[in-house]
């Protein structure tokens, strides 16, 4: 763990060979969740971004260009050591509107993949150092791989949000698992690496859904406590403030750029540090 107090959000950690080819060094500050999600990862077929040269220290950034992106990111307090959850034992996946821990640490996740994948947002995350989880449908997956494997090889993680997206609360067992299970082969065949969580589509489940889940091979099924869109933050808790252990939720829209940066902002401003969920949940 590094001794500096502060720094940007922690960067992901990517192979030596790749950080040769990109001409980067990962500096002290870099803290060791983002080192240990990086081996999470499968060796990432689609080349990373190389990031863009630093402006001149004087030279103001074109609004809403990727160095002003960058510049607007907050400093966040040193990431704690992971300590990962409690899993239950019963043959049902855990299910979680907010991560139970009490570490000071929130969680950003994209869901869906089919309707926008602004270009920028895989520079953005690989400058800020952005952990974050994406839930994807399958079929967009399938169709955008190369997109998704850029994000991954600069640090996000991939999980299930199944198929078709439709709802499953009240669907059959057979139904619900084969929605899952369908999503989690795919996603495994196409990423090398099988989802371990999940999220429903619009939230929507039963005990069918985290059984279902379960025996596909996750082990925490994901709600939120925080939606973000077009850059607002929308908070489903009365708290009205980012707690430790939230889930933000944004989705691949044409607005990602703002929504990641309102969610830093509003992470930065209860005092918490974006975290990696994959890290938390083992």
């Amino acid at each position: 763990m590094s001794a500096i107090p502060t720094r940007r959000i922690p960067a992901v950690v990517t192979l030596l060979a790749v950080l040769a080819l990109t001409a980067c060094t990962v500096g002290p500050s870099h803290s060791a969740h983002a080192r240990q999600a990086a081996a999470l990862q499968p060796t990432p077929s689609a080349p990373v971004p190389t990031p863009s040269v630093s402006p001149s220290p004087t030279a103001k950034p074109a609004f809403k260009s990727l160095a002003w992106y960058v510049s607007q990111v907050p400093t966040f307090p040193e990431a704690p050591q992971p300590q990962p959850v409690e899993l239950p034992t019963t043959g049902s996946a855990a299910f979680w509107h907010r991560l139970p821990t009490d570490q000071k640490v929130a969680f950003i996740t994209i869901d869906d993949g089919g309707l926008a994948r602004p270009p920028g947002v895989i520079d953005f995350i690989w400058e800020a150092r952005i952990p974050v989880t994406m839930f994807l449908n399958s079929p967009a997956a399938t169709e955008h791989t190369d997109y998704f494997r850029q994000i991954e090889a600069v640090g996000g993680v991939v999980e299930n949000h199944t198929i078709r997206h439709n709802s499953l609360a009240g669907r059959s067992y057979d139904y619900q698992k084969q929605e899952i299970c369908g999503a989690a082969d795919k996603l495994e065949g196409l990423f090398g690496k099988r989802p371990t969580l999940f999220r429903p589509p619009f939230g929507e489940h039963d005990s069918s859904t985290l059984k279902a889940a379960h025996d596909c091979g996750a082990k925490a099924v994901f709600h939120w406590t925080e939606t973000v869109h077009e850059g607002k933050v929308r908070y489903q808790t009365p708290e009205k403030v980012v707690q430790p252990g939230d889930v933000l939720l944004m989705h691949f829209r044409p607005a990602l750029m703002d929504d990641l940066l309102a969610a830093l902002k509003a992470i930065h401003r209860a005092g918490l540090t974006p975290a990696l969920l994959e890290q938390y949940v083992r």
